[in-house]
């Protein structure tokens, strides 16, 4: 099979496999990979997606495999960050010729957006049944990861549960190629994701100075196993990551229960469902090797498995089966991101 990339040697560092044959790469962001290139803890070789831009430390875009590290910024803030999308029995002759009482029911059902003071419109002020349901399968992990960091207390954790945030997080109602009705969202871990994030980021950086002298790029500082916080690292990132997708679930439970107050037509949901991931890390084992792979505005791709590319702004989204590819963390690009995750 051919392949489709170009493939960067990179001095004093692992090769960089770019999915970007005719595709412009800024500069900036061809630093930052040749950056991320050479760090000692980069497994086999970097690769880019064919929507690879600057990011915090690392590109967004990338998919960067390591050995006993992992480098928080290069996961960023967004943790979990991801996509939901779910298949109904409604056609498009189901749909209301106007839309206008759907998204309203839609924007009632999801707190979005954020307004400024106590009564945050993004945030819950009382969590209904079903968050604090869901909230119930978090909080013992929670708590844990509290006692250990209580500020994380002080966060918005229950609020956002089950809420889509700013930027570039959206909900779609779409069509597929078949001409049947599918609900999407975009959105991650929100504030409490947000906040471990920054946290390790900086935590990073402060043991950095003392044993990462010759970084690159301060925002490459990682952790490494056995040091002082990589364990809580990997504990607080993999709860975040839950949180994500739950969040995601929440928020399509109750996208199709207000669909169904406006939409007359009985119909059944999640006949086909995808719920993924682009801004996250996880253990995988490639080439003989038990690695972390950081996937920053990429989705895994491995044989068959499912992942959403939304599009932009009215652009059409995609849904895929991965291929089986000699390629370390097989992914696909995250799509149109909207802004920068």
């Amino acid at each position: 099979m051919e392949t489709n990339y170009l493939h960067d040697d990179v001095p004093g560092g692992v090769p960089i496999k770019m999915w970007t044959r005719g595709v412009p790469v800024e500069d900036a962001a061809k630093r930052q990979l040749t950056n991320a290139a050479r760090l000692p803890i980069v497994f086999r070789h970097i690769a880019a997606m064919p929507d690879v831009h600057f990011g915090i430390g690392a590109t967004v875009g990338s998919v960067i495999p390591t050995i006993r590290a992992i480098i928080p910024a290069a996961v960023g803030v967004d943790i979990g960050c991801g996509m939901i999308a779910c298949k109904t029995t409604l056609v498009a002759e189901d749909l209301p010729d106007n839309l206008g009482p759907l998204r309203s029911a839609i924007e009632r059902a999801v707190p979005h957006g954020r307004s400024p003071g106590a009564r945050d419109s993004g945030a819950w002020q009382k969590a209904p049944g079903a968050v604090n349901t869901a909230w119930a399968q978090l909080e013992p992990g929670f708590t844990a990861l509290c006692r250990d960091y209580p500020k994380l207390a002080k966060t918005n954790h229950i609020q956002h549960l089950g809420t889509l945030g700013t930027g570039n997080h959206f909900i779609e109602v779409c069509l597929d190629e078949a001409g049947f009705v599918w609900f999407m969202l975009h959105s991650g871990s929100r504030g409490v994701g947000n906040y471990i994030g920054t946290m390790f980021i900086e935590l990073a950086k402060q043991d950095a100075t003392r044993h990462q002298a010759n970084l690159p790029d301060r925002d490459l500082a990682n952790f490494e196993e056995g040091s002082r916080h990589f364990g809580d690292y990997v504990r607080a990132i993999g709860w975040a990551q839950e949180f994500a997708a739950i969040n995601r679930e929440v928020m399509m439970k109750r996208v199709i229960e207000a669909a169904k107050t406006v939409i007359r037509k009985n119909f059944q949901s999640h006949i086909e469902a995808v719920n993924c991931h682009h801004n996250y890390v996880q253990k995988e084992h490639h080439f003989g090797e038990d690695v972390y792979i950081t996937r920053k505005g990429a989705v895994s791709a491995k044989a068959g498995e499912l992942g959403i590319i939304p599009g932009s702004m009215g652009a059409r989204s995609r849904t895929g089966a991965g291929l089986s590819l000699p390629v370390v963390g097989a992914s696909r690009t995250a799509g149109a991101q909207r802004e920068q995750s």
